[in-house]
């Protein structure tokens, strides 16, 4: 039977995007991929200097709900997010955590229900 992981807590933290890890956005390296992902939703530079500067990944997602929105946001949102995730598990690190867990299906869990 294949493996399911589906929380990234405890020992798979590592997966979530609030773990904390450089992630190198419009000439700034953010402190985890929410963090850089949320300031990406505008072009706004003072609006993304609050969410760099945002002391929890969770503060940087509540800022990131309200800023002005990028234009192009709905078709480039995807792409964005795939660059941080792949910029992630450039980290040795992570990446051998990542290859670790083999042909696990991953499926964040959430209570929040976000099922994109």
């Amino acid at each position: 039977m294949k493996t399911i992981i589906d929380s990234f807590d405890k020992e798979y933290s590592f997966l979530s995007n609030f773990f904390p890890c450089i992630i190198k956005f419009d000439g700034n390296d953010y402190p985890s991929v929410e963090h850089a992902y949320q300031a990406a939703k505008t072009k706004n530079k003072q609006e993304q200097f609050k969410i760099w500067q945002a002391a929890t990944p969770g503060i940087a997602k509540r800022l990131g709900r309200k800023v002005t929105l990028r234009e192009d946001w709905e078709e480039v949102k995807v792409d964005i997010m795939r660059e941080f995730v792949h910029q992630k598990f450039q980290n040795e690190t992570l990446r051998k955590l990542l290859l670790a867990t083999e042909d696990a299906t991953l499926v964040e869990g959430n209570y929040w229900n976000d099922y994109f």
